[in-house]
């Protein structure tokens, strides 16, 4: 609204000129109708209504109709405020089209040839000069309308340019930004793997004999008299052994190439074997126009035996998770759905990072090999939540996958 209601150089030049006219003028009948032609013209794009067609369509028509009861005033189609008629001739012609400037330039000449209908041609002669002046008047004002709206037009179309230019790069930079991130997701992924590969080799040599000697400790203690601390030390280090063992293995699932085996599978089949081993309440919502899809049905089960998994423990007990299938723009969309606490917004972005974890004994692998899965099947994760009011982790899978 400020912006609208401040003054450019032009407009403050075109006051000027409006207002030395009206202090030329002889009467205050002129200078009140010049007075409101100048209103009229610098309010031109300023109040709401004036910025519509209809607003400034409306302007131009009452415009016309002052600038010709001035002529009228002032000697008719002698008038020295003709000229006047450019201004709503070329307000009209700058944003209408070759229509609607000739409709405006027809009415604008026509009001100012109408005086002609007061003359006594009995009492006076108008000369072949005097309609050789009108015939040139006329035509002048035309012109300049029909030229300003050339002009206008190929702004416009300019504009348009430079609009869709701009639109383009836009997408172009979005999409650079998006490959970018992807690029650098790779490369830390790339990494991390090399770093969980030779972290899994380096640890399970010596996690092995480790657990065959608390094994052993703990068969002689069983057989011997031996105390209970020590009994029960032993059985640590053999649990531990075991939980340190699953991590490795899990390090090594990620760092391991993924190489989908590849078959014609319904997808809600996958989704039902996830949910059994899972041993979770869920609300299905399948598709049933939703066709095969090529995947590798054990390791697609991991993805949404994961996800179910995390959703059954985001939420409060009793809750059920709502799993959602659906077409979308070529590609299979598998929603999972929960009412839980929902993601804190600064892990949304890395959710899917190796090591981001919103569990307190979570380690932060599960998400990733997810995501792994599905960048290895061409599909695309992505993730909706709300602190609070749970989450929506989406799959999507391209339909025509070879």
């Amino acid at each position: 609204m400020v912006e609208r209601l401040k003054l450019r150089g032009q407009d403050l030049l075109l006051a000027v000129v409006l207002g030395v006219l009206i202090f030329l003028a002889h009467d205050l009948s002129e200078q009140s109708l010049i007075l409101a032609v100048a209103v009229l013209q610098l309010a031109e794009g300023r109040l709401p209504f004036l910025t519509t067609r209809w607003g400034r369509t409306v302007s131009i028509v009452l415009q016309l109709a002052i600038i010709w009861l001035l002529i009228g005033i002032t000697n008719g189609v002698e008038s020295h405020y003709y000229l006047l008629l450019l201004l709503p001739l070329i307000t009209s012609a700058s944003f209408s089209g070759v229509l609607g400037t000739l409709a405006i330039s027809i009415a604008g000449v026509g009001a100012y040839l109408s005086f002609l209908l007061y003359v006594n041609y009995n009492e006076m002669e108008v000369s072949a000069e005097a309609r050789h002046i009108l015939a040139i008047r006329c035509l002048m004002l035309s012109a300049a309308a029909i030229t300003v709206s050339s002009l206008a037009s190929l702004i416009r179309k300019q504009a348009a340019q430079y609009k869709s230019a701009a639109e383009q790069l836009a997408t172009a930079n979005k999409s650079l930004m998006e490959a970018e991130a992807a690029v650098r997701r790779s490369e830390r992924l790339a990494a991390l793997g090399q770093l969980s590969a030779g972290l899994a080799h380096e640890l399970r040599n010596p996690l092995g004999s480790i657990k065959g000697s608390a094994e052993l400790l703990e068969r002689a203690l069983s057989r011997s008299d031996g105390d209970a601390m020590t009994k029960e030390l032993a059985h640590i280090i053999s649990a531990d052994v075991d939980r340190t063992n699953s991590l490795v293995t899990r390090f090594l699932n990620f760092a391991r190439p993924l190489e989908p085996r590849r078959e014609m599978t319904d997808i809600r089949k996958v989704i039902d074997d996830a949910v059994t081993h899972a041993k979770v309440e869920v609300v299905r919502q399948y598709s049933n126009s939703l066709p095969r899809l090529s995947l590798d049905p054990q390791l697609m089960e991991q993805v949404f035996l994961n996800l179910v998994t995390n959703a059954a423990q985001a939420s409060k007990p009793g809750e059920p998770v709502t799993i959602r299938t659906r077409e979308m723009n070529g590609q299979a969309e598998v929603s999972v759905i929960d009412q839980g606490c929902g993601i804190p917004k600064d892990k949304i972005e890395t959710i899917f990072n190796p090591f981001v974890t919103t569990k307190q004994n979570g380690v932060g692998l599960g998400l990733a090999i997810v995501a792994k899965i599905v960048d290895g099947h061409g599909g695309k994760m992505a993730v909706e939540s709300e602190p609070g009011r749970g989450s929506t982790f989406r799959v999507l899978l391209p339909i025509s996958a070879n």
